[in-house]
């Protein structure tokens, strides 16, 4: 048997990988899937499902919903991506990664099989058949599974789940979802399934129709979890939590309720799982208030969650996020504004197929940048993204060695200052590998 090594070798360079190479493996059609499905006998029929799509916070929602249910006694796939440093991350059930010999047997199964190497599938493909196998192999009782890219013809899309979340839309991969929001919306669409209830997290008018149609086609159930479930404000708590207290249409329903998941925009995420939440209570799953509480208090915890507003460093304050769009950068520069800081540094990353415009106009000018780039094909030089950084008032210098970067960043910022890491998933990957 080839060694874990040898097989992430395979998998990186011999699969076409959305994440390395970009829209060009990406595949537009759900026949590999079935057919992959098939030959390991149909293992997502095997566990109950709750499918998370969305631009920004289906990792986040994935994970914190994982943790509830998780503490309620469930046994719990989670099935996300990217990964940040193991590939195996992309798979756990409670919290505990799939082992490396289980990945080395199934691609193993898949090498030694003329029908499934003629299908010649992607790197996603492969891996969400990976996680349906193991899910069944372990007899979890839910598989939370969060979407790649889109939804409509994501791998992930063969389900039919329990319940199904939308966090939001916004622009983002606009190369293969289309370049306006109600067409990226009609994608994200897609996962909505024939009496199924479906949640949206984030309500906004350029994409409610979109979804409230798709749902009355399909006589789903819908739901606009901000409608109902509300927080004013934040708190940081000195234990490294913030707390929250959630009104539902005006009620206080969940005081004090504490996430060491960090960032303002939580409080969105978790809108979206109280929802859902609720929705499983009325189909009778046991879900007591004790294991919401308990859930979201410990999701990072239970689940291995990193990289979301995560603080990484103390004086200086160091703080890294995945957020890589326009509407999750926003989110995060609101985060910043709301921190206290004397001398803000940014250590800042993207991928090629990105609208630069669009992020760079929303990054703060007050700061000092370190232009870097991740080690993947798809990362953008480092030198051309301070090039067009510097049409919008952004300067700095270019460091294209992340963890180069990060250390340059340390040398010059005070105990009282702020470096924020980020613009890529691939940036922060690196910044822990």
């Amino acid at each position: 048997m080839i060694s874990y090594k040898h097989t992430l070798d395979f998998l990186y360079t011999h699969l076409p990988m959305y994440q390395r190479t970009g829209p060009a493996a990406y595949k537009n059609t759900l026949d590999n899937t079935l057919a992959l499905d098939k030959f390991f006998g149909f293992p997502h029929q095997q566990f109950k499902t709750i499918h998370i799509a969305g631009t920004n916070g289906k990792g986040s929602s994935s994970h914190l919903l994982a943790s509830v249910l998780q503490e309620a006694g469930y046994t719990v796939g989670l099935y996300t991506s990217p990964h940040l440093i193991d590939f195996r991350e992309r798979i756990k059930i409670n919290g505990k990664m799939i082992s490396e010999d289980q990945v080395v047997a199934f691609i193993n199964q898949f090498r030694q099989s003329t029908e499934l190497r003629q299908l010649e599938p992607s790197f996603f493909e492969i891996t969400v058949a990976m996680a349906f196998d193991h899910f069944r192999n372990q007899q979890v009782d839910v598989a939370i599974v969060e979407v790649g890219l889109g939804g409509r013809l994501d791998s992930t899309n063969i389900i039919r789940p329990e319940v199904s979340l939308i966090t939001n839309i916004s622009f983002d991969h606009t190369a293969l979802l289309g370049n306006s929001i109600e067409k990226i919306a009609t994608e994200k669409a897609g996962i909505i399934k024939p009496n199924v209830p479906i949640v949206i997290s984030e309500s906004n008018d350029s994409y409610n129709a979109i979804f409230e149609s798709a749902a009355h086609q399909k006589q789903s159930p819908i739901y606009f979890a901000d409608q109902e479930f509300q927080a004013d404000y934040c708190l940081f708590l000195p234990e490294g939590k913030q707390l929250f207290n959630f009104k539902k249409t005006g009620e206080l329903t969940f005081p004090d309720l504490k996430m060491d998941l960090l960032g303002n925009y939580q409080r969105k995420n978790a809108a979206g799982v109280l929802k859902i939440i609720e929705l499983l209570t009325a189909q009778g799953w046991i879900i007591e208030m004790s294991a919401i509480y308990e859930g979201f208090s410990k999701a990072a915890k239970n689940t291995g969650l990193k990289g979301r507003w995560e603080v990484v460093g103390n004086n200086p304050l160091m703080v890294c996020d995945t957020a890589h769009n326009e509407a999750g950068l926003k989110a995060v520069v609101s985060q910043i504004e709301a921190t206290p800081w004397k001398n803000l540094h940014v250590v800042l990353g993207m991928v090629n197929d990105k609208n630069l415009d669009l992020v760079l106009s929303i990054l703060p000018q007050k700061a000092t940048y370190f232009f870097t780039q991740a080690k993947i094909p798809r990362a953008l030089p480092a030198a051309d993204l301070a090039s067009q950084a510097a049409a919008f008032g952004l300067h700095g210098q270019v460091i294209p060695s992340v963890p180069e970067a990060v250390a340059k960043a340390q040398s010059i910022a005070n105990a009282q200052d702020l470096i924020f890491i980020g613009g890529s998933t691939f940036v922060v990957a690196d910044y822990f590998s």
